[in-house]
């Protein structure tokens, strides 16, 4: 996806031999259906990654059916670990994406392990948690998924807070077109969107995931000023005292370059201080496990 809309070129990078590089050559040859220039490597070699303006993590062990997210937590925070080290040696002056899951711990592992500024390291989350949101009310409605502006805050999977009055068709608040019921229950398959897929294929979900990384990579390597929801650091933003959380931010050639903190009424502000507090339990084992 970020060959076929020309970020730049591309390195695929794996620690098992001829998987990154079949890979590479695969969507390079799709370059000559789909138009596109970016060079596309594959390699085991973290040399050829060097001075990568942006990089993303997609590094870890995948769900099975049964697993929850924080059950990845101990295998995984050993190889975002590593991996971070890599990326911080050979590309000091990148910008992190983190997609592996748990989603919140991830980032924070990695920014412990890079010690990078806080702006420069953020979590693919809310952007494919609010994508499940809004083609579930696309169906549901009948619209153009085009028309919804889907808000979500907090950890991602069973923790995402849906922010229904703030998400809008076509400008109309969500609450004026479906009864508080169904908002619900679409809200609660959002929250089970990553397990109804595992439950199909039996591992997680790609395509949405990359597309949302994708989402944010363009918007920082373009310096569009996104807005977008995504796992970001907040300190007094929200009370948060300085955690990796969902959030509104704007993304830009900074990284994040501003939080968007939203007027939450008293039920939205328990909701998402009850997913901070997971969220901070996380990171604190994530602390002993690198210690």
């Amino acid at each position: 996806m970020a060959a076929a809309q020309n970020l730049g070129d591309v390195v695929l990078i794996d620690i098992v031999k001829g998987l990154a590089e079949g890979k590479a050559l695969d969507i390079a040859e799709a370059a000559g259906v789909q138009l596109y220039n970016p060079n596309i490597i594959g390699t085991t070699d973290w040399e050829k990654t060097a001075d990568s303006n942006l990089v993303i993590i997609t590094s870890g062990m995948a769900r099975k059916p049964g697993m929850s997210r924080d059950d990845l937590l101990a295998k995984n925070v050993e190889i975002v670990r590593d991996v971070s080290k890599k990326m911080a040696e050979y590309c000091p002056d990148g910008i992190l994406i983190i997609v592996s899951n748990p989603l919140d711990a991830m980032v924070y592992t990695a920014a412990k392990v890079t010690g990078f500024a806080k702006n420069k390291i953020m979590g693919m989350a809310g952007v494919l948690d609010c994508a499940r949101f809004n083609y579930f009310l696309a169906c549901e409605l009948g619209v153009n998924i085009e028309d919804i502006k889907g808000v979500l805050m907090g950890g991602h999977g069973d923790d995402m807070v849906p922010l229904p009055k703030f998400t809008t068709v076509s400008g109309i608040p969500l609450s004026e077109l479906l009864e508080e019921k169904r908002i619900a229950e679409l809200i609660n398959r959002t929250r089970n969107g990553g397990m109804e897929i595992i439950n199909y294929l039996g591992t997680s979900a790609y395509y949405a995931p990359a597309a949302g990384a994708v989402k944010m990579a363009d918007a920082i390597l373009n310096d569009r000023k996104t807005l977008l929801c995504c796992c970001a650091y907040c300190n007094s933003e929200y009370n948060a005292g300085g955690c990796f959380v969902g959030t509104p931010a704007i993304l830009g050639k900074n990284g994040v370059e501003k939080i968007v903190e939203l007027d939450l009424n008293k039920a939205e502000q328990a909701e998402f201080k009850r997913s901070l507090d997971h969220v901070k339990e996380l990171a604190a084992k994530v602390d002993r496990l690198l210690s």
